[in-house]
């Protein structure tokens, strides 16, 4: 891993068997379980009145049946990749070998197993997936016994763990950690994501078409049998897993096949997960896409209608377009913006105590209802507004009209310095004046490739490219690669 930072900003990840390696996920799993060995016992999940968080009795929470009672466990659940086997072993034999014992619930959404570390009272969870990436990467994301993603301090102490396992005692005997299949939990987060929409009847979903994609999946089992339950009649779109299909030409970043299907079958609204549902881009009955700003609008409006909009705030990143904050502000809800990831969405939410957050791109937080994006959940929150308000999607959806947006790259030969670079800075306070907000212009490294990303917008068009062509051609001429251009 270059000798970087091993964690990413959603875990590790990496091509499997090059980047991210058994023996690589064996040593992940035992400083995890060296953790999770010195950690606190997780307390217990506060009551609440939404059911996605009320826990079962205490002896209940304990562990599954043959874990060692008062031993830290960790649940574990991957995608469907290939690759998922080989590292779920290995990663599980490091935290057996630490005196952790296991729990391995298969293939699940991501969110299923944040649900279920806090049901069952986990020590931490694990997902193995690299959400909607190429089949041959895969990564490793660990949740807190909160059910959220680790805090960077604590991913610093499993990795600076990772340099000094030769000296952590060995546990022998019955001091080594069982390894437990069990798919009992997944009923438990079934159940949950389906009591989201309490007191909407018997069939919430009664008498609504959909077109499904599962991006052959993490979702293809289960988010079938949920909006079947909940009685919507589906068209499927890959749910076939082979192992090497996930992702290919589908799901939430290929949206397209499932928004033709919707015309094609005359369908009320179209779905589309990514490879581990936390994710999901829906389509109107027109097929039109509904991205993740559309979706923030109708969540919240709604709940703004009904008084339960906490702080009449929403929480974005700087790529949510414009036409997002103007059809919140013009009914008194703000627009807060964060730097681009969930991770930084998550934290201004809880300082603001927001109900509603989230990203362009389907990753959508409902904190009141699940404790990490979860695009099933997200996906059935719209579709109950639907049924609720008897409009179809392209009305609630319509409520947001989309403002001039262009994001160029600049490939340079070195991504460091520009921040200091006075005629680059110049260029950048230029064009946030041009824009009329500082907020709707963005310009950052890559985190993989050698490119810096410019991106504006704003209410007229001309003046968005404008911009976006003066500061990349600042950074071309600064920066830029001999034979480079944008």
């Amino acid at each position: 891993m270059s000798g970087e930072r091993l964690f990413g900003t959603d875990g590790v990840r990496g091509v499997a068997n090059v980047d991210l390696t058994a023996p690589l996920a064996l040593q992940l799993g035992m400083a995890a379980g060296h953790w999770a060995r010195q950690a606190p016992p997780p307390p217990a999940p506060p009551e609440s009145d939404a059911p996605a968080f009320r826990a079962p009795s205490h002896e209940a929470r304990l562990a599954p049946p043959r874990l060692t009672p008062g031993r830290p466990f960790v649940i574990i659940g991957r995608d469907t990749r290939l690759s998922g086997d080989m590292l779920e072993a290995a990663l599980a034999a490091g935290l057996a070998a630490m005196g952790v014992d296991v729990v391995n619930v298969g293939i699940v959404p991501t969110p299923a197993v944040a649900q279920i570390v806090l049901a069952r009272g986990a020590a931490a969870g694990v997902v193995l997936s690299a959400s909607h990436n190429p089949y041959d990467d895969n990564g490793i994301k660990f949740f807190g016994s909160n059910g959220k993603k680790l805090p960077d301090s604590v991913e610093d102490e499993i990795e600076a763990t990772l340099g000094r396992l030769d000296s952590l005692p060995r546990h022998t005997g019955g001091d080594i950690g069982r390894i437990v299949e069990s798919r009992e939990p997944v009923a438990e987060y079934v159940t949950r994501v389906m009591a989201t929409l309490r007191g909407a009847g018997a069939l919430p979903l009664g008498g609504l078409r959909l077109v499904m994609d599962c991006a052959n999946g993490a979702a293809y089992e289960i988010a079938p049998q949920i909006f079947r339950e909940l009685g919507a009649e589906l068209t499927l779109l890959h749910a076939e897993p082979d192992g090497i299909n996930i992702n290919v030409q589908c799901g939430s970043t290929k949206p397209q096949e499932m928004a033709a299907k919707v015309r094609e079958v005359g369908a009320h609204a179209g779905l589309a997960f990514d490879g581990d549902a936390d994710r999901v881009m829906l389509a109107d009955e027109n097929g039109e896409i509904v991205d993740g700003d559309r979706m923030m609008a109708i969540l919240a409006l709604h709940l703004h209608a009904l008084g339960r909009l906490p702080g009449d705030v929403v929480v974005a990143t700087i790529m949510s377009n414009v036409g997002l904050e103007q059809a919140l502000g013009a009914r008194g809800i703000r627009l807060h913006r964060t730097d681009v990831g969930d991770r930084y969405v998550a934290e201004a939410m809880e300082s603001l105590g927001a109900a509603v957050g989230g990203e362009q791109s389907g990753h959508i937080l409902l904190p009141q209802l699940t404790p990490t994006g979860d695009g099933l959940v997200t996906a059935l929150q719209v579709l109950a507004i639907l049924r609720e308000t008897g409009q179809p999607l392209s009305a609630l959806a319509g409520v947001v009209q989309t403002c001039p947006q262009l994001l160029k790259n600049v490939r340079v030969r070195t991504k460091q310095g520009w921040r200091e670079d006075a005629d680059i800075q110049r260029a950048i306070a230029a064009g946030r004046e041009k824009l009329g907000s500082p907020e709707w212009l963005s310009v950052r490294p890559s985190g993989t490739e050698p490119l810096i990303r410019v991106m504006a917008q704003g209410t007229e068009r001309e003046v968005v490219e404008a911009v976006v062509h003066d500061i990349c051609a600042v950074v071309e001429q600064k920066l830029g690669r001999e034979s480079g251009g944008y």
